[in-house]
């Protein structure tokens, strides 16, 4: 079992590591404890200065539990998530490695959870990843070596049978706690609580949804995975996304698939006198209502090139009630060189 201060952890933090925990992590113990919980991304910069991650996650302290590093989005290249999450666990943040399949094989996949696990990152998602078409570097070679079912299931053989694909034995395993991505809102929707099943009897112990703008849609889909027990087996954190305008929904809508936003939105951020503010709300709306269902234990919050607002949105949201999130006790983050 790993000590607080080898897991991340604030160590006066009051929730403890108890039988059944995986990674011994603080976003595992939130969720475990029973609490809502609050995720959200940081985009790695385009650049090797360390200090610029912190000045992104600085943004969160006090706010959210978990910090995902995305992983190549969009099939851009950016600074390695593997390493965005090693600055952020050495000073005590709780980051999500990403890992896409796109890039690597599974020598260099199993390889990474290993280095991921011995820097005590604690918790992955696992996912497929955006085709090298739609990114900056199209004429790359994709590798897809796994898709997000199959890395899940050979994350799950690392930690669970302390053993690589080939059969040889590790001396430690990873201690990490399995996510994966959802999509509730992309057509076939009968097919996607389906999907959700597979995933979770691949391993996945908790998933982060694409962006949620429809709530029937969402508690029609909470309803059929209650149905399945996936709740009971599988944390939910629906994702909410925060909209900066109607010609930004419009395009999220029209470019990226499986985005789904209903007209009303549009309509609304159309109608805003401010649109920046009017998305925040609609952010702020729908974690409350999001709350409300059944089966959902937190949100995923994506504010891209907004991130200085995650910390309202959140604290106007009451989605924490009187819970504070871990964050730095000492000022951590230098200030920008001039």
């Amino acid at each position: 079992m790993l000590r607080p201060e080898e897991a991340g952890l604030n160590p006066g933090d009051p929730l403890p590591i108890l039988p059944g925990h995986v990674s011994g992590g603080r976003f595992e113990r939130v969720l475990r404890a029973g609490h809502f919980a609050i995720t959200t991304e940081i985009a790695p910069p385009d650049s090797a200065d360390p200090d610029e991650v912190l000045r992104r996650a600085h943004l969160f302290d006090g706010h959210v539990d978990a910090i995902n590093a995305t992983d190549g989005s969009g099939a851009h290249c950016h600074m390695s998530s593997l390493a965005v999450c090693a600055i952020l666990t050495r000073v005590g943040y709780s980051p999500i490695i990403q890992i896409s399949c796109r890039d690597r094989n599974r020598i260099a996949i199993q390889g990474d959870v290993l280095g991921a696990a011995a820097l005590r990152v604690g918790n992955v998602l696992c996912l497929s990843g955006d085709d090298v078409s739609v990114g900056d570097h199209p004429e790359a070679k994709p590798v897809f070596d796994f898709d997000s079912v199959t890395l899940l299931q050979t994350i799950r053989t690392l930690r669970d049978e302390s053993r690589f694909l080939s059969g040889r034995k590790l001396d430690l395993p990873p201690q990490m706690f399995l996510g994966a991505s959802i999509n509730p809102f992309a057509p076939p929707y009968a097919n996607r609580v389906d999907q959700f099943a597979k995933k979770v009897a691949a391993g996945a112990e908790f998933v982060q949804s694409q962006y949620c703008f429809d709530l029937a849609m969402a508690r029609d889909f909470m309803a059929r995975a209650r149905d399945l027990g996936l709740t009971e087996r599988c944390f939910t954190l629906m994702g909410v996304g925060v909209l900066a305008s109607a010609k930004t929904a419009k395009w999220l809508r029209s470019a990226i698939p499986g985005v789904h936003i209903p007209d009303e939105v549009i309509r609304r951020l159309e109608q805003a006198e401010k649109p920046k503010a009017e998305g925040r709300r609609i952010a702020v709306e729908l974690m409350q209502q999001l709350a409300e269902i059944e089966g959902i234990n937190g949100i995923h919050l994506m504010a891209f090139k907004q991130e200085e607002f995650v910390g309202e949105i959140v604290k106007a949201s009451g989605v924490l009630g009187s819970r504070k999130p871990w964050a730095p006790e000492f000022p951590l983050v230098p200030t920008p060189s001039k």
